[in-house]
């Protein structure tokens, strides 16, 4: 299923999923966010090994973020998921309720 199973192939999203289209970007603005992109279930516990699940959230954020993409954009790397899906999420619309509350949306 992967991300396009929740958040839909254009990232639009759906009735208690997020869209992540024109917004993904937003979550580089600070290292918890950034961290939250791989701590999600989808990600933590995805069949994808670490070099994949970086590549497949790089990827996501080039082709779906647009303008929320930071120019400095730092890229995800195969060890920094493999340290942060060590540490799933499990109150996850709590956590980013939070964390989107402390993110600068344009």
């Amino acid at each position: 299923m992967f991300c396009q199973g929740c958040h839909t192939p254009d990232g639009t999203g759906g009735k208690s999923v997020p869209k992540i289209k024109n917004y993904i970007g937003y979550f580089l603005q600070n290292q918890i966010a950034r961290e939250y992109l791989v701590r999600v279930p989808g990600s933590a516990n995805s069949s994808l090994n670490d070099e994949q699940l970086a590549e497949v959230l790089n990827w996501m954020i080039i082709e779906l973020g647009g303008e929320s993409v930071p120019k400095n954009m730092q890229y995800y790397t195969a060890n920094e998921v493999a340290k942060l899906r060590q540490h799933p999420l499990f109150e996850v619309v709590e956590y980013r309720e939070m964390l989107v509350k402390k993110l600068s949306v344009k």
